[in-house]
């Protein structure tokens, strides 16, 4: 926005007050004004919070004696419809940009205006920008916020809804999240509202921080309140329902866009990281996205073949066919009943055959089992084994 701009702002007008309002006036005024269109309480209107920016620009000026008085000398001499011609210019008008006239050369080598500096000068303690830089408080995103949910084994798998309690910092409901105890902030005069100021990096380069003295926010409270002290965030808990979705893995950290702490100034909120911790199962274990599980065999039916009932995590069982001289430790697969993946789609079951061995044998068994030794005697399985160590 240029100088003349500012000049043609009737910042009288904009809060209502007379052009001989006194201070405790123009502050009344104001307050009223900035309670009736702040953002907080305007969320999703453009056009109060373009007001609410209006009401805050002419209380910058008009609320600081010192700014006042040179707006009310600077609109004394130009007025508010441009340059207003001094006696012998003629019955034209004409307007400049007052722009055009900072350090400017006038006629016959005077600077414009007859001031020594230039009409900067007599502006820059005015908008302390040199006439370039609009007052914006702009909006300002909710911070991020961490969580820890744990979860059995079978909700990891299958997902689950579960509740969260949250501790975060969001608009201080004793001031509204204006930070002043009456509900009426003044703009920053170090920043003018943007929330940044500039610092030269050399080179010709400047990098923005956040304003020391209003702390990012663009706003300063004349009188803060005591619940936020000023910031115009306080500590709020709340609880929330978060699905969690299915297939996640223990240690994984999921992120929920918009469920993080409420933004200010009609800022959109921040995101939720949820950290997950899973529990074991007595039954079931994980790799990847496909679920194991060990299933004891007996010895007839790892050498004979059959088949095998398999449990599955909350669904019914699945029969495998065990071929005949199944060893010890192989793993079969059983397709679509591990953990679900991103897609949609489901992982498999690793089942791990464990070959039984009872510790007790009698009877028929035990006769069977001699008659079994007697006619494998021949067969001795660990002669390879010895052939092979005798060769190396």
């Amino acid at each position: 926005m240029s100088t003349k701009d500012f000049i043609e702002k009737d910042y009288y007008k904009v809060l209502g007050v007379p052009k001989d309002a006194t201070e405790a006036e123009i502050k009344k005024a104001y307050r009223k004004l900035a309670r009736e269109f702040h953002p907080d309480a305007n969320k999703g209107n453009a056009k109060a919070e373009e007001r609410f920016k209006e009401i805050s620009e002419a209380n910058d000026v008009l609320g600081d004696p010192k700014k006042r008085k040179e707006y009310d000398d600077a609109r004394a001499l130009f007025g508010s419809g441009g340059f207003r011609p001094g006696p012998g210019a003629g019955g034209g008008s004409f307007n400049f940009d007052l722009g055009d006239l900072f350090g400017g050369q006038g006629a016959g080598g005077q600077q414009a205006g007859g001031f020594g500096g230039g009409l900067g000068d007599v502006f820059g303690g005015l908008f302390n920008r040199g006439g370039a830089g609009t007052t914006r408080t702009q909006p300002r995103r909710g911070q991020d916020i961490e969580s820890e949910v744990t979860l059995s084994f079978t909700e990891a798998i299958e997902g689950a809804t579960v509740p969260l309690r949250m501790s975060s910092q969001a608009p201080c409901k004793a001031c509204s999240g204006t930070g002043d105890k009456n509900g009426t902030p003044r703009v920053c005069p170090t920043c003018v509202g943007t929330g940044q100021v500039a610092r030269g990096s050399g080179g010709g380069f400047s990098l923005t921080d956040p304003c020391p003295d209003c702390k990012g926010r663009g706003l300063i409270a004349e009188e803060p309140c005591e619940i936020c002290k000023g910031s115009g965030r306080a500590k709020s808990s709340r609880t929330m329902q978060v699905r969690i979705p299915a297939g996640v893995s223990d240690g994984q950290r999921i992120r929920l866009r918009g469920k993080g702490a409420p933004g200010e100034r009609g800022g959109p909120a921040g995101d939720l990281y949820v950290v997950v911790h899973v529990g074991a199962h007595p039954v079931f274990g994980r790799k990847g996205d496909n679920l194991t599980v060990t299933v004891p065999v007996t010895y007839p039916e790892a050498a004979l073949g059959g088949e095998v009932r398999v449990p599955t995590l909350g669904g019914p069982p699945v029969t495998l066919k065990l071929p005949p001289g199944t060893p010890n430790g192989r793993t079969m697969r059983a397709r679509g009943k591990g953990a679900v993946r991103k897609d949609g789609t489901r992982g498999d079951l690793l089942v791990t055959v464990e070959v039984s061995v009872p510790k007790d044998v009698s009877g028929k068994a035990r006769d069977a089992l001699e008659a079994y030794r007697e006619a494998t005697a021949d067969d001795d399985p660990r002669a390879e084994l010895f052939q092979a160590a005798k060769g190396a």
